[in-house]
């Protein structure tokens, strides 16, 4: 067996970022940015009125100051002509500040009759002016790489971008293994199970940007398997899940073999996951899961989400691991790194008792991997650990 570490390294040196494509706004959410953009132009272009008011001069804004109003100017109208001494303009919020003037005292504090306008109260000293270039500057860029999320596309949209090079998604294969296995809506035998974890593997992957589809079950015989295998082939990673044991009916790595699979590694020294394989196959990496419910998502979090995240040329040994208090105790740790179901409740986690890994009802009750290094020894409540929020 390698260490989790060994094994993420020796996975991680299988992939490269995936070729470069362009996008457009409505479909860029989600996409990892793959090279930096610039903006276009000045956010906002021009000086522009933050109230609704009248725009006048700094100096002659003060109580009981009158004004000739001149005209008015609106969002994407605005007011043509220069402002002078003793006048103002009528003006909106959002409309560009007119030429000659650089307050806006807002309406609440004038009275107006007629084309004459006074300042009845103290106008303060905030301008109400969104000075030009306040939110962005031509030529401000968002680097890459990054996951583009909602608030990046409504910026990039505000900075005129409209060609958003990205990473192409990771074509990505899930192959259920296994005569016990059916899928959800089938009707199963008294010897046979629902096949759960490639619908929650594939809903991960979905959220993390990558393409990917559930394929036929392979059922436990050189020639199914073959058979998925080859269904798969033109896949950037391939995922099994089941079957890659050392059991009579395990045979995921005898065929990946006969296929002309290069093995990186097989056996991880983790729990739950021990029996993990990785390798390339043809043009495609292949990751074969621990069939066990919990194994295989766990093998998720910590295998194929990085690895996605390189193949879209995001750094993939990266995690979100955090120190907090421990709620509770814990025994001493064996000689497997060992990913725990938590419940992480405000600065302190709680282990679940119940560590088996088929209990998917245990993982969906938890919110966080509660990571014991190998031979921890045991801890008492408030020693600090790391976790992986999940």
């Amino acid at each position: 067996m390698i260490s989790v570490e060994s094994a993420l390294d020796q996975l991680l040196a299988l992939a490269t970022p995936l070729p470069i494509e362009y996008t457009t706004l409505t479909q860029a959410s989600g996409r990892v940015l793959a090279t930096s953009v610039t903006a276009q132009h000045s956010q906002p272009p021009f000086s522009a009125s933050a109230m609704d008011g009248y725009a006048v001069t700094i100096k002659e804004a003060r109580i009981d100051a009158e004004f000739d109003v001149i005209g008015e100017a609106a969002a994407g109208r605005h007011y043509r002509g220069t402002v002078h001494s003793g006048q103002a303009v009528r003006i909106f919020t959002g409309a560009p500040l007119p030429a000659g003037t650089d307050f806006v005292v807002i309406q609440e504090n004038v009275v107006r009759h007629g084309t004459k306008m006074r300042i009845t109260s103290d106008p303060g000293t905030d301008r109400n002016v969104r000075p030009e270039g306040g939110d962005f500057r031509k030529g401000r860029t968002i680097d890459a790489p990054r996951f583009l999320n909602s608030r990046d596309i409504a910026l990039m949209a505000a900075m005129n971008i409209i060609r958003i090079p990205v990473y192409q998604k990771p074509n990505v294969a899930i192959i259920p293994t296994g005569d016990e296995l059916v899928f959800p809506g089938d009707q199963p035998n008294k010897d046979q199970i629902f096949a759960s974890n490639v619908f929650g593997l594939k809903s991960m992957l979905d959220q993390i940007g990558a393409n990917s589809r559930i394929m036929p079950i392979a059922r436990d015989s050189l020639e199914s398997l073959r058979t998925v295998f080859e269904l798969a082939s033109e896949s950037d990673l391939v995922l099994t899940i089941g079957g890659a044991s050392v059991g009579d009916y395990d045979l995921v790595g005898e065929a990946a073999k006969n296929l002309g699979m290069q093995r990186s590694f097989y056996k991880v020294a983790m729990r739950p996951g021990k029996p993990l394989m990785a390798g390339r196959l043809s043009k495609s990496i292949m990751l074969g899961l621990p069939g066990n419910p919990v194994s295989a998502m766990v093998c998720g979090y910590v295998f194929v989400e990085p690895l996605v995240r390189k193949m879209q040329g995001i750094s993939g040994n990266r995690f979100n691991e955090l120190q907090i208090r421990l709620s509770g105790s814990l025994s001493r740790n064996g000689p497997r790194k060992h990913y725990m179901r938590a419940l992480r409740e405000g600065d302190k986690v709680l282990a679940f008792e119940q560590q088996d890994s088929s209990l998917l009802s245990v993982l969906a009750a938890a919110n966080a991997l509660l990571i014991r290094p190998p031979y921890d020894p045991a801890r008492s409540d408030g020693d600090l650990v790391t976790i992986l929020p999940i």
